[in-house]
């Protein structure tokens, strides 16, 4: 005589599936709602600040607080997809419409309409593919803002760029002991 397993037993066994963009950005939606999460990240005056935190199925999320004028330059996230909304102050989004080639070039001319620009108050977020190229700034002469942003995979490296006009050049790929 056999005997299936009960449903809860075999629920518990199936692998977790992988975090979608729409996981990602309920993740940090939701933790950018927790007031006393938010409230508890330290805020330096000049550097940003962050935390990293537990994110949804596998997924490397972080806190971060941003003093007045401070900025991540342009970069992407490589093979990742991801979120990140503002808890606190507002953020804007400076990013391309256009996707890049994946390898073996270093200056890209960028077309005249791939620039996009978004502003990002206190509950509004936004959700990314793979290989999105942005900036993000706070350019609040004196408010400090804090973000929620969540990837996946956990970030394998990051690219950062120049940017001159229409001229786009890859300077250096960072990978996550650069960062930890």
């Amino acid at each position: 005589m056999s005997v299936s397993p009960s449903p809860s037993a075999v629920a518990a066994d199936a692998p977790v599936a992988a975090p979608t963009q729409a996981d990602l950005l309920d993740f940090v939606r939701r933790t950018a709602a927790d007031t006393e999460l938010i409230s508890s990240l330290p805020l330096d005056p000049e550097g940003r600040t962050w935390v990293r935190l537990e994110g949804p199925g596998g997924s490397e999320a972080w806190l971060i607080g941003w003093p007045p004028g401070t900025g991540t330059g342009w970069h992407d996230h490589a093979d990742s997809v991801g979120a990140f909304q503002t808890a606190r102050g507002t953020l804007k989004e400076y990013s391309l419409a256009a996707r890049l080639p994946a390898d073996g070039w270093k200056t890209l001319e960028l077309a005249d309409d791939v620039d996009r620009v978004r502003s990002l108050t206190a509950g509004h977020g936004r959700a990314f593919g793979r290989h999105h190229v942005h900036e993000v700034l706070n350019e609040s002469p004196a408010e400090h803002a804090v973000s929620v942003h969540a990837y996946y995979p956990p970030l394998p490296g990051m690219r950062r760029y120049s940017r001159t006009g229409r001229v786009l050049r890859l300077e250096q790929v960072e990978r996550p002991e650069d960062w930890q």
